[in-house]
């Protein structure tokens, strides 16, 4: 493009010949902000006061938001969100938002994109054997955005079940299922795990299904002590979180809520399996799922 940006500005004799950055219009600075994105408009806002005035223009941030943002902003109480700018209310929901009244479900913006995501705790979920303690615990733990998973010990029907309600934007998005092989806990402040209960997973593979309130579904089947766990050295690499990809599904229109169901099941009672933690399940869009790879 010729001369960078920094020579725009010359000084000869202690005198300014030529335009420099200050005195690039406000407005057009906004226009190019809408093509960048919020972290780059961030670096930019710190070079004069054009950009740093543009960076927080209304019209820029409006941009940026999902079409339905006022859904996300009506699961929080008005005064959060009152009389901020639209600035102010990206950086608001780039924070986890809960939607249910509760704990067990959550909602964000992917701060580069813009792009909603959404995690649905275990405790959002139907858990076959869920109140035997014989059966399932509840583990409190740092390793959960939800700070606390559910536990397998033992079981011989396994079968967890979820659905969700939501006003997604028109994407394309992945749903995948957040697990982990082993009981896992800290000693002398290291991170161990136990491998004590876990058992069944080679066997036969677990089902994971997903389908839409508009007639979409997807299925696929896992075995989860051979599947993603097996290393260079043909070791088997337990005690780390996986996600399991159900399937994509597409919303082609904003504004209408889609229904998503969604389950895993092993429930052939020939054997029983265990040493299991269920975690959450994410939806979040497929564009995403690809840049992290």
């Amino acid at each position: 493009m010729g001369a960078s940006l920094s020579n725009l500005s010359e000084v000869t004799n202690g005198s300014t010949i030529g335009p420099g950055l200050g005195d690039i219009p406000e407005s057009c600075v906004a226009c190019v902000f809408l093509y960048l994105t919020p972290p780059e408009i961030c670096n930019l806002a710190r070079l004069n006061r054009a950009f740093r005035g543009a960076a927080s223009s209304d019209a820029v941030w409006e941009s940026k938001l999902p079409s339905n943002y006022q859904d996300l902003l009506d699961f929080l109480p008005p005064e959060r969100y009152q009389n901020l700018s639209k600035k102010d209310i990206y950086a608001l929901l780039s924070r986890p938002v809960p939607f249910d009244g509760g704990n067990k479900v959550e909602v964000w913006l992917d701060r580069i994109t813009g792009r909603i995501c959404m995690s649905i705790s275990a405790k959002a979920m139907a858990i076959t054997g869920i109140d035997d303690r014989r059966y399932w615990n509840w583990i409190p733990t740092e390793e959960s955005r939800f700070n606390v998973v559910a536990y397998l010990q033992q079981i011989w029907w396994f079968e967890v079940d979820g659905m969700v309600k939501f006003p997604f934007p028109a994407d394309i998005y992945t749903l995948t299922f957040r697990l982990h092989l082993g009981r896992f806990y800290k000693r002398l402040g290291r991170r161990t795990c136990s491998f004590e209960h876990t058992h069944g997973w080679g066997v036969k593979p677990v089902r994971f299904e997903m389908s839409t309130s508009d007639g979409q579904q997807a299925t696929h089947e896992f075995c989860l002590d051979e599947h993603g766990f097996i290393d260079v050295s043909g070791h088997r690499k337990r005690g780390c979180w996986i996600e399991y990809k159900v399937g994509e599904f597409l919303v082609d229109k904003s504004g209408s809520a889609t229904e998503i169901r969604f389950s895993m099941k092993q429930i052939d009672c020939t054997h029983s399996k265990g040493g299991l933690c269920v975690d959450s399940v994410f939806i979040v869009p497929s564009i995403l799922k690809d840049r992290k790879k």
